[in-house]
């Protein structure tokens, strides 16, 4: 595994991978079918001829005019509504075909996508969706399904055929609606926002869509549904998320319009753009190149210390009365002081953790006492591969206005000697070089949208009736949270036990859930060849998952900390309760370059390839052979976010930190330094800052070219002493007492904005209470329209027939 792994790094080049809401159109199509599901296009374009040459005679579709395509597919709209089940899919299966583009009639994948594109606005002018969502429903409820479901030892595909066949329609049209490009037609646009506003309006049962797909996974997770096809549902759910709430570029232009709404200064940079122009650093040494690079140094000072000796002993006069003197025994002394490093031995450090940073260093315990200062060691690649990073820092720094009130406290405190508490402008007293510091800091104060609304929530709760209530904009975010809210542990529980089935360190367990229902066949493979291609169809079925799992989850962390601070923060404590943080650090407990570069896909069997042109014959060798791209792009795309979700997590929080620390996480965020990748680099560089006052002195002595990265990619927080371990937030104590306290403000947010009994909207304990029995009396109370014609019998029954038990009045309660 070293050696591997020293091949990998030393052969790793930089991934011209570019991070976004999604890979291109055509991969994300293609990877909604798995190769198990290859003979269902010729089935869907046979159904498809067969009732379009019974309805249109000699003509093709790609012939009709836009009045006949609109008349055959409300003839298939009526063929829906059969109550024959074989007769429906099989108007279903012609309909996919028409969303698939119909490739027969095509000559090239650019043409399956632009017929695929212009089907599918056709089909949701015509109102399909809305009646595939009525049948989705149907066999959603399909209780008979179900139960045969639960009682078959083997799942298949056979089991999901009719979820499949619909789930695959509404994912080809969310996903050719939500994308833009530029020969889009004028109704096209207005039809895009007419879908997406329909998505995210509660409108099945009262809920928005994306709500029916997560409780379509909450079912799966709870073994009531064991046959639903659940790659296909969370890509649905990954796509509606993404089209209704918006993608990273809206999610930055919504958070410029919010703070232009509260008044604050304008965000100092876009990340996005910082980001995108970074350039990735070489991957930190392993252990087998470190023990190479070492032996090259003994041998280069051993060359020297000889031929200065053979020089000392020639024909100088001084040759034999100047003994050596050990220039460094003195440094050598202090590094071995037994005092000195008590500390370090006292910490329980991971024997992996022992390699160097971004490019290695040596121990410095480890040289051997010479003469003279060591020379540099040899590269370990070559010159052109080293970062050259631009003049001045990416980011600008930043400061927190408790930061600033920290820094006049300790310094009120030395120099006069009492406080004044969240005052920072007044400075009477304080010397020249403090007023200096205070205005550099006030100069680089940064407020986010976080923290106004923290502020205002305290208003709210501390002054409700002088306040009155709140103005809760409905926003996609705020009609989804709503939603959510009721069951939410339960979502968030589902997508991490389909995170923990998928995730490539997992082992099979009997009383995991089975992930693969809708990619294995009916008839097990019984070739080699088979075997091959099952095995790649089932690894990129697990990635194509996570990769869904992690953008959906990021998506929803950002959009609920934009929309208010504390619907983040339910999702993160469930998050973190339900053991996020181990599972992701589990998942990067592998050889990361492997994962990334892995190879399990079949070019020619990718959607729209292989309906358009002739499939060659398949060989082990084609198979074990794979693709010619540098990287995985899914696999890169799910680290990342992955990545990015820790970051949300464990952000500001000292108890989720320490988590990682407890857990290790350096060693194995410090081997994902090796994938040379600018983004990735730069969040677990940020995972590894935020813990680092807490790793100890020795590892940050012995890994000060990852310190030296954090510093040259990281924004830096003026009087943030993270590469020390002088917080006075980080006391122990204090991390229990911290996720209490934020659960206790959860609890109140939620009470005083959507439980009706508690103060909610429209009432609750902060209604005024009329204690005037004639005003009370004489309130008009809005009876149903029968209660009259009922009146006479209902007082029999309710009062009149019940026996008062008046001695009950005299009991005590």
């Amino acid at each position: 595994m070293q050696a591997d792994e020293m091949e990998s790094s030393m052969e790793s080049p930089n991934l011209e991978f570019e991070y976004g809401d999604m890979d291109t159109l055509p991969a994300e199509l293609s990877e909604l079918y798995s190769y198990t599901e290859e003979p269902e296009f010729a089935l869907n374009k046979d159904y498809f001829e067969e009732d379009f040459k019974s309805q249109v005679r000699g003509r093709r579709w790609v012939e009709l005019s836009v009045e006949e395509q609109r008349a055959y597919v409300m003839r298939l709209l009526d063929a829906l509504e059969v109550t024959d089940r074989d007769k429906r899919l099989k108007v279903a299966r012609a309909i996919l075909y028409l969303a698939q583009g119909v490739y027969d009639e095509c000559d090239s994948d650019v043409d399956v996508l632009y017929w695929a594109r212009h089907n599918v606005f056709l089909l949701y002018h015509m109102g399909v969706f809305t009646a595939l969502l009525e049948l989705l429903n149907m066999e959603i409820d399909n209780s008979q399904a179900c139960s045969s479901a639960v009682r078959k030892p083997a799942i298949s595909l056979a089991d999901s055929t009719e979820l499949r066949v619909l789930l695959s329609i509404m994912y080809l049209m969310v996903e050719n609606i939500r994308v833009q490009t530029e020969d889009d037609r004028p109704e096209w646009i207005a039809a895009r926002e007419t879908f997406r506003i329909e998505l995210a309006a509660p409108m099945c049962n009262g809920e928005p869509f994306a709500l029916l797909l997560f409780t379509m996974v909450t079912k799966f997770c709870s073994m009531n549904a064991p046959h639903f096809p659940m790659k296909k549902v969370l890509l649905l759910l990954w796509k509606t998320v993404l089209f209704t709430l918006g993608g990273f570029e809206e999610l930055q232009a919504m958070k410029v319009r919010g703070r232009e709404r509260l008044q604050l200064p304008p965000l100092p940079e876009d990340s996005i753009r910082v980001v995108r122009a970074m350039r990735a650093a070489s991957p930190p040494a392993s252990a087998m190149e470190l023990i190479e690079q070492q032996q090259q140094q003994k041998r280069g000072r051993r060359s020297r210390r000889s031929a200065f000796v053979d020089s000392l002993e020639g024909d100088s006069p001084f040759a034999k009365k100047q003994p050596l003197v050990k220039q460094d025994s003195l440094d050598t002394y202090n590094e071995r002081d037994p005092f000195k490093n008590e500390e370090a031995r006292d910490e329980d450090e991971d024997p992996e953790d022992s390699d160097s940073g971004i490019e290695g260093e040596v121990d410095p315990l480890d040289r051997d006492v010479i003469i003279q200062p060591p020379p540099p060691p040899p590269p370990l690649r070559p010159p052109t591969e080293r970062l050259n990073f631009p003049k001045g820092l990416p980011w600008a720094p930043k400061v927190r206005e408790k930061d600033i009130e920290h820094f006049l406290e300790t310094s009120r405190n030395k120099f006069i000697g009492f406080t004044l508490g969240n005052d920072i402008d007044t400075l009477v007293g304080l010397p020249r070089p403090i007023h200096e510091s205070v205005k550099t800091l006030k100069q680089h104060k940064y407020v986010s949208i976080a923290e106004v609304q923290i502020k205002r929530e305290q208003e709210l709760q501390k002054c409700p009736m002088t306040l009155g209530e709140e103005e809760v904009e409905e926003t996609p975010a705020e009609i989804l949270y709503l939603g959510m809210l009721p069951n939410l542990s339960q979502y968030v529980i589902a997508l991490l036990k389909l995170l923990l089935a998928a995730a490539p360190t997992s082992k099979a367990k009997t009383d995991s859930i089975n992930i693969l229902a809708d990619v294995l066949p009916e008839e097990m493979p019984i070739t080699v060849l088979q075997s091959m291609k099952l095995g790649i169809d089932v690894n990129r079925h697990k990635e194509i998952i996570v990769k869904a799992i992690s953008a959906l989850l990021i998506l929803l962390l950002k959009h609920f900390k934009l929309n208010h601070i504390y619907q983040f923060e339910i999702v993160s404590q469930h998050l973190v309760f339900a053991n996020c943080i181990p599972l992701i650090l589990k998942f990067f407990n592998q050889n990361i370059m492997s994962y990334i570069s892995a190879k399990n896909s079949i070019c020619v069997l990718d959607f729209p390839h292989c309906v358009v042109h002739e499939l060659p014959e398949l060989t082990a060798e084609s198979l074990e052979a794979g693709d010619n791209n540098q990287f995985c792009w899914r696999n890169l795309f799910s680290c990342i976010n992955l990545l990015r979700i820790l970051n949300k997590l464990t952000k500001w929080k000292h108890s989720r930190t320490m988590m990682l620390v407890v857990f290790k996480s350096a060693p194995i965020l410090k081997r994902a330094l090796k994938v040379k990748q600018a983004m990735m680099q730069l969040y677990v560089l940020k995972l590894l800052k935020i813990q680092t006052k807490y790793l100890g002195r020795q590892w940050r002595k012995s890994n000060m070219k990852t310190m030296s990265a954090i510093y040259q990619k990281v924004r830096h927080r003026l009087n943030d002493d993270w590469a020390y371990g002088n917080d006075i937030d980080a006391r122990p104590w204090y991390f229990q007492v911290e996720e209490c306290d934020m659960r206790e403000s959860i609890e109140k947010f939620n009470g005083r904005r959507y439980d009706r009994s508690r103060g909610g909207p429209a009432g609750g304990e902060f209604t005024p209470v009329d204690n005037c029995l004639q005003s009370v009396l004489g309130q008009r109370v809005e009876l149903p329209e029968d209660f009259q014609y009922s009146y006479e019998l209902w007082l029999e029954r309710e009062v009149f027939s019940q026996p008062i038990q008046w001695e009950g009045l005299l009991e005590r309660p």
